[in-house]
């Protein structure tokens, strides 16, 4: 496994007001509304969700680095396991005209928002338990999705990644190196089950057996 970092400069770009997401509303009330995966959360107000998830352009950069990182053909068969709207996959078969793309994401809502020329290949499920045979895919990629598993549902997830790839994995989750970190994580999750510093992380995909790479997402 290698630490491999696509997304930090995306994410670290967001303004975030972490104690306000705990003072303004409710928290314990948005997160029971945000883990449904509907509406509220990907386009409603920005304190149950990602307050409006729409195309900008913004993953092109990450499809690029991705494609170049791990020498993708272009053919390839690409999984992105927690695709939401299907952007990350769009940009895919637009740097490689050729590939053969594949989502699925658990929020139904999303699938039937997402991305019109993607949409096709998206599917609704878990994933604990991915609806495709062995070595099906050259890259399989998660972002910011694994952590909103529990423990028990997270080992499966890792050995399920690893079994339907036959090349590249890249898995990306959201951590915490301090007590500051830990606490900015609380205070702006609404949907994580799953808690770890790196070193935990890392501990848990070599002992599920997953052998791509990774990297972390920091609340700074």
């Amino acid at each position: 496994m290698a630490y491999v970092d696509f997304v930090s400069k995306l994410s670290n770009s967001t303004k975030r007001d972490y104690v306000a997401r705990v003072t303004q509303h409710d928290k314990a009330e948005c997160s029971e509304i945000a883990i449904q995966y509907g509406k509220d959360y990907w386009d409603g107000e920005r304190h149950l969700g990602y307050g409006g998830y729409r195309y900008d352009g913004r993953w092109r950069s990450v499809a690029e680095a991705m494609a170049k990182q791990y020498q993708l053909k272009e053919d390839a068969r690409i999984l992105d396991v927690g695709c939401g709207k299907g952007y990350l996959l769009y940009e895919f078969t637009q740097i490689l005209p050729k590939a053969k793309v594949a989502g699925l994401d658990i929020s139904a809502y999303a699938i039937e928002n997402a991305k019109p020329e993607v949409k096709p290949f998206l599917t609704q499920g878990t994933a604990a338990k991915l609806p495709y045979p062995d070595k099906s895919f050259d890259y399989v990629v998660s972002v910011i999705t694994l952590h909103n598993l529990y423990n028990y549902e997270l080992r499966r997830a890792f050995q399920e990644i690893e079994r339907v790839g036959r090349g590249a994995k890249h898995i990306i989750v959201e951590s915490y190196r301090n007590e500051r970190e830990k606490a900015n994580l609380l205070y702006w999750q609404l949907t994580c089950r799953s808690f770890y510093m790196p070193k935990e992380w890392e501990w848990f995909m070599k002992d599920s057996g997953y052998t791509g790479d990774h990297s972390f997402i920091f609340f700074e």
